[in-house]
């Protein structure tokens, strides 16, 4: 199956619209992509022309995308590029879509904390006490055998 895949780095434009479909979550904003050139004759980065697209995502991608994004921050985008044409009210219109597959900040730009998010609830299994790692276990040896945080050597970053 042939799809177009493409990268979008840009700014997002409109606040994220989440809805809770019968196929599952899902979730749309607009992505503004601004070309910019270095002018020569004014010696200074312009800004061009800008694209606007619409971004798709479903799933668990929808429901971080509507927890994380809000207007103005910068992102990237990949996803398979969708070219519509409609006509309305005796208008040609052309609209380019992303049915993203990844959504994530552009850290060109700032930093981001990342927060796993919620998995479906699941029988809980019995807490198992956290393993003591200084003391061997029963019948493999002295505790000098188990090397201490002091004892192992790690190689110098150079």
């Amino acid at each position: 199956m042939n799809e177009t895949m493409v990268c979008a780095v840009g700014r997002v434009a409109t606040q994220p619209v989440y809805r809770e479909m019968a196929s599952g979550p899902s979730a749309r904003f607009r992505l503004a992509v601004t070309a910019r050139y270095w002018d020569r004759e004014k010696s200074t980065w312009t800004d061009g022309h800008t694209n606007f697209f619409t971004v798709w995502a479903s799933r668990q991608l929808a429901t971080n995308t509507a927890a994380s994004l809000t207007v103005g921050e910068p992102v990237i985008v990949q996803g398979r590029l969708k070219v519509r044409t409609d006509v309305r009210e005796g208008q040609n219109w052309t609209s380019a879509d992303i049915d993203a597959v990844a959504i994530g900040h552009d850290l060109a730009w700032g930093t981001s904390a990342f927060r796993r998010g919620g998995k479906p609830e699941t029988v809980a299994s019995p807490q198992q006490p956290e393993p003591n790692w200084e003391t061997p276990p029963e019948g493999s040896g002295s505790a000098t055998d188990v090397p201490s945080q002091q004892q192992v050597e790690t190689p110098a970053l150079t």
